[in-house]
């Protein structure tokens, strides 16, 4: 058969009567219920998958709130505090000079964040929805969220970098606000929500578009 880079063309575990063992990686027939190396419920498709993504999904926006309305740093000054916020702080930067720095973490914390919890909706949508998608720019979307999710942390970083460094008593010290664990616990349900996606569903979409 010619290759015409459609997803019918190619010849996947399931369209040959495989399934795969999601801890060991062991092909077995289809509907064999358990992993003859490991012992592991056999499943082609986790047909709960969609529901961990959403749950997830929903508990990171939950906790982003409070990590954009509460202040990240607690700088105190000679026993004057002031407390930023994470757009606080990236403008305070910017007036300061330090686009670069400003735009690292503006970037970082708003716009990554905000991408990943619409990437990974959309994904989770055009799935269960099964709207036409050319080409794989699902799979190719996946990659992208896997790929940004560990720059998520760069602000939480910098907090716990900045806390560690700057302890100087009452003449100059940097502590986390409580939107730091708002933001990490954020990050981390995100990461969790894409990590629960299962990636075999995207190819199912896939071959739905084309026939």
């Amino acid at each position: 058969m010619e290759n015409t880079g459609r997803a019918q063309d190619f010849l996947t575990a399931r369209r040959a009567g495989l399934v795969g063992c999601r801890r060991c990686g062991l092909a077995h027939p289809m509907n064999t219920p358990v992993c003859r190396r490991c012992g592991s419920a056999l499943v082609s498709r986790d047909r709960r998958s969609l529901q961990r993504v959403w749950a997830w999904l929903i508990a990171g926006l939950i906790a982003y709130v409070p990590a954009n309305i509460y202040p990240m740093l607690l700088t105190t000054t000679f026993g004057h505090t002031q407390a930023n916020t994470i757009v606080g702080g990236a403008i305070e930067l910017a007036q300061h000079g330090a686009y670069g720095v400003a735009a690292i973490i503006f970037t970082a914390s708003i716009l990554i964040p905000i991408g990943k919890f619409l990437a990974i909706a959309y994904l989770a949508l055009s799935v269960r929805s099964g709207v036409p998608i050319h080409g794989h720019a699902r799979q190719h979307l996946y990659e992208v969220v896997e790929f940004i999710g560990r720059w998520s942390m760069i602000d939480v970083f910098v907090v716990a970098i900045l806390t560690a460094l700057v302890q100087l008593d009452f003449v100059a010290a940097i502590n986390p606000g409580i939107a730091a664990i708002c933001f990490a616990l954020s990050v981390a349900f995100t990461m969790i929500s894409a990590q629960n996606f299962d990636p075999k569903t995207l190819w199912d979409a896939c071959e739905a578009d084309n026939t």
